[in-house]
């Protein structure tokens, strides 16, 4: 399965990634998942938002145990953040079919659709519209970098944009959801190759627009200009300052200038911030004080600075009861404990929570690298993720 999707949406320049929603890339990894579901006689199912599923047992039962993740990625990201989890899904299947396991409750793999949010700025739209978190009206508002609207690109790829929406049915069959993921940071150590999270830190998503004035960058005399790359850049170097005396986190990782001529001074900068912290106040507390630096170097510079939050999630704890069930049929596989620690990534299962019990897996990341063709995970503890994740879904599905 893992080389079947190695070469799917791979730059051959970068090695990096490029599976964005609704992309030839993505309709390949789309087909994939069915075929994967098919070939073992799983019902496939694809929902109102475009969320692909893999049943074992009746869809419309009561109390299913659900795993699986997302096939998407970021710009040039790496093979194994989400599509490790869905691979592993069906791994774990068929480990659980080779023990002659006896399934008690329907079970499900999912591939969620878009959760990286690379082509329209919103991460987990196939999760955030099932969930209800994302409301149709403003999902249908999204565009994507060449101005194409999210219903035109799910409509050319062959899907209904106006169905998508809430599914509160369907969550309410779910009895439980394990995602498994790569680890994305260096906590694991070389004794414990699988951790259980236990909370996803609040994020979100925010566009500085720093409107100035466009001129010619050779007869424009430095006292006359209104440069915004001067205030973003200011405003860059304030978000590394501010979040690393929060003990937080704070990236610009995407900009994007206008008329972007060498010789020009541009006319807009857009950047846009990606922002963490271990709790809402700290950051709330350190978005605003990276707005206030922009606007404040904005006068000085004679740049007019809108700021505007495009995506946020709370902070999630995962579902005690399910966490700490999860850790006890992990700890039977070997001595000490079940390492058990937070993450500053989001994810599918973070958007879930609040509906349905949720919980996650971490498989070892050996060089902590995350969102780059570095990414790695050493084959033997990805098969030991397989191993984890069969176990507690043997332990949730089949008592």
């Amino acid at each position: 399965m893992w080389a079947e999707l190695l070469p799917v949406g791979r730059s051959a320049s970068s090695g990096g990634y490029r599976r964005f929603a609704w992309n030839s890339a993505d309709a390949e990894c789309r087909a994939w998942f069915e075929q994967q579901a098919r070939s073992r006689g799983l019902t496939y199912e694809l929902d109102r938002n475009g969320n692909q599923w893999a049943w074992l047992g009746d869809p419309a039962g009561e109390g299913a145990v659900v795993t699986g993740s997302h096939l998407d990625s970021v710009p040039d990201g790496g093979a194994f953040d989400g599509p490790l989890g869905v691979v592993s899904s069906f791994a774990a299947l068929d480990e659980l079919r080779s023990r002659g396991a006896g399934f008690t409750r329907p079970l499900a793999i999912v591939n969620f659709g878009d959760e990286e949010g690379a082509r329209f700025g919103v991460a987990c739209i196939g999760s955030r519209l099932t969930a209800g978190v994302l409301d149709r009206e403003a999902a249908h508002e999204l565009r994507d970098a060449d101005g194409v609207r999210l219903p035109d690109a799910m409509e050319r790829a062959g899907y209904d944009p106006t169905a998508i929406g809430a599914d509160s049915d369907r969550l309410a069959r779910i009895g439980a959801f394990v995602e498994l993921h790569v680890e994305q940071g260096r906590y694991l150590d070389e004794d414990r190759p699988v951790g259980v999270a236990s909370a996803i830190w609040p994020h979100g998503r925010w566009r500085f627009d720093f409107h100035g004035e466009a001129n010619h960058a050779g007869t424009t005399r430095i006292e006359d200009r209104r440069d915004p790359m001067l205030t973003y850049a200011n405003t860059v170097l304030a978000a590394r300052k501010k979040a690393k005396l929060a003990d937080a986190l704070a990236t610009f990782g995407k900009v994007a200038v206008e008329p972007n001529g060498t010789n020009a001074i541009a006319s807009l900068v857009r950047g846009w911030l990606d922002s963490r912290a271990a709790d809402e106040g700290t950051l709330a507390a350190l978005v605003e004080e990276i707005g206030r630096a922009a606007y404040e170097r904005g006068e000085r510079d004679g740049v007019r600075v809108e700021l505007t939050r495009e995506s946020y999630t709370p902070v999630v704890d995962f579902d005690g009861p399910l966490r700490d069930r999860l850790a006890q049929v992990l700890g039977k596989r070997g001595p000490g404990a079940v390492p058990v620690l937070p993450t500053g990534a989001g994810h599918d299962a973070g958007i879930l929570a609040s509906a349905v019990p949720t919980a996650m897996l971490f498989v070892r990341n050996p060089s902590g690298i995350s969102h780059s063709p570095a990414e790695h995970a050493e084959t033997a503890d990805c098969l030991a993720g397989v191993a984890a994740l069969a176990d507690v879904l043997e332990d949730l599905a089949c008592q």
